[in-house]
C-alpha cells in the first residue's frame, strides 16, 4: 500500500535487512571545501529531520510539493559516510577505498564519495520526490557526485523475501545470510554497518550467446530455479565433492557459486542488489547491469575476500565488467530528536 511506512528512528539504520521495495536511487555527494565537523553536524540535523518526516508520509520543512510526500510507499533513507567525511570531521575512517581487482573498468563518474543517501520505495514518484528534497537540503555544504538508479521487480508480481533475478536472468542472493546470521554477518554491536556498491554493467549481447548450459556452468545454478547444478531446490547446499557422468565435478571450481561460496556464517555478505537498465546506444546495445549493494560488518574481512577470489577466477568475468565503486560507513540510527552521525560528530 502506498500508505505504508518504515520507522526511521532506532539503533540501526532502516534500508538494510527490510524487505528491499522495488525502486531506489543511491546519490552520492562530494563535500565542499572548507567543510567541517560543525558544518556536517548542521547538515546532517537536516537531512535527518526531513529524511524522517518524509519516511513517515510527512513533507519536508519547506516542501513545496506536499502532496507529493503523502505516500511514502515504504520509503527508507539510509546514510554512508565515505572516508572524505571523516577526513574533512579530522576523525580516522573505519572505512578504506578497495584494493584494485584486475577485472575493474572503474569509471569516476560511478565512484566515489563522501556522503551516499540510499533513497528506497515502492514507487518512484516517491523516490523522485525524496531525492529531490534531500539534495536541496544538503545543497549548502555538498555537490552531487552521481546518482544511480534501480529497480527490482514491483510488489505483488512474486511473494515477499523472494530472490532478486537480475538482468541476466540469474537470481541474485540465494546465499544471503538469513535470520540471526544477519546479525552475525551485517550488524556490529553500536547499530553500524558497512555498504560497498558496485555498478556491475552486463554484457548482455555477449551472454545471449551462449546456450542453457554454458550459463548454468558459468553461474553453477540452474537459470529457472536457481538451484545448484548438485541439487533440485534453490537453497540446497552446494555439494563440491559430486561428479557427472563423465566424472567431472558437477559444481565446476570456475563458477560464480563455487568462488564466491562461504561457509563461516561470520563471513558473508547480505547482497541488496538493483537492476539498471540506460538508453541502448546507437547500434541498439543495451547499457544494463546491476547495482550491487553489499552489507557487512567488516569490509576488509567479509567482502574482499569474496571479491578477489571471483576476480581470480571467475568465468562469470566474461560477461560482467565492474565499472563504478564507493565504500560507506553505515553510522547506527538514531532517537527520535537526535540526527545521523550524531555519536562520530556530535
Amino acid at each position: 500500500m502506498g500508505t505504508a511506512t518504515v520507522p526511521f528512528h532506532g539503533p540501526r539504520q532502516a534500508g538494510v535487512a527490510q524487505d528491499p521495495p522495488a525502486h531506489a536511487a543511491f546519490v552520492a555527494f562530494t563535500l565542499a571545501t572548507g567543510t567541517d565537523r560543525r558544518a556536517l553536524g548542521r547538515m546532517l540535523r537536516l537531512l535527518s529531520d526531513d529524511a524522517a518526516r518524509l519516511t513517515q508520509g510527512t513533507p519536508a520543512l519547506g516542501d513545496t510539493d506536499a502532496t507529493l510526500a503523502t505516500l511514502p510507499a515504504r520509503l527508507s533513507v539510509t546514510f554512508g559516510f565515505g572516508p572524505g567525511l571523516y577526513r574533512a570531521a579530522g576523525l580516522a575512517s573505519p572505512v578504506a577505498d578497495l584494493p584494485k581487482f584486475p577485472i575493474d573498468r572503474l569509471e569516476k563518474r560511478w565512484s566515489g564519495g563522501d556522503l551516499l543517501l540510499q533513497i528506497c520505495s515502492d514507487d518512484p514518484l516517491t523516490v523522485a520526490h525524496t531525492q529531490r528534497m534531500l539534495v536541496k537540503d544538503a545543497r549548502p555544504f555538498a555537490a552531487v557526485r552521481w546518482v544511480q538508479q534501480g529497480f527490482r521487480r514491483s510488489p505483488g508480481v512474486q511473494a515477499p523475501g523472494h530472490t532478486q533475478r537480475n538482468v541476466l536472468g540469474q537470481l541474485d542472493g540465494t546465499a544471503n545470510p538469513r535470520g540471526a546470521e544477519v546479525d552475525t554477518a551485517v550488524w556490529n554491536p553500536d547499530g553500524s554497518t558497512t555498504l560497498v556498491l558496485r555498478r556491475i554493467r552486463a554484457e548482455i549481447e555477449k551472454w545471449d550467446l551462449l546456450s542453457g548450459t554454458d550459463k548454468e556452468n558459468a553461474t553453477g545454478r540452474r537459470l529457472a530455479s536457481g538451484a545448484p547444478l548438485s541439487g533440485t531446490g534453490e537453497h540446497d547446499e552446494p555439494d563440491f565433492t559430486a561428479l557427472d557422468d563423465a566424472g567431472l565435478p558437477t559444481m565446476p571450481d570456475y563458477a560464480h557459486v563455487t568462488r564466491a561460496r562461504v561457509t563461516d556464517p561470520a563471513q558473508k555478505i547480505l547482497r541488496r542488489p538493483y537492476n539498471y537498465d540506460g538508453v541502448p546506444d546507437a547500434l541498439g546495445r543495451p547499457d544494463a547491469g546491476l547495482l550491487f549493494a553489499s552489507y557487512q560488518r567488516d569490509i576488509a574481512r567479509q567482502f574482499v575476500p569474496i571479491q578477489q577470489r571471483l576476480a581470480d577466477k571467475d568465468l562469470l568475468n566474461q560477461w560482467i565488467t565492474p565499472i563504478g565503486s564507493a565504500v560507506f560507513a553505515v553510522p547506527p540510527g538514531c532517537p527520535e530528536g537526535g540526527w545521523i552521525g550524531q555519536q562520530a560528530l556530535g
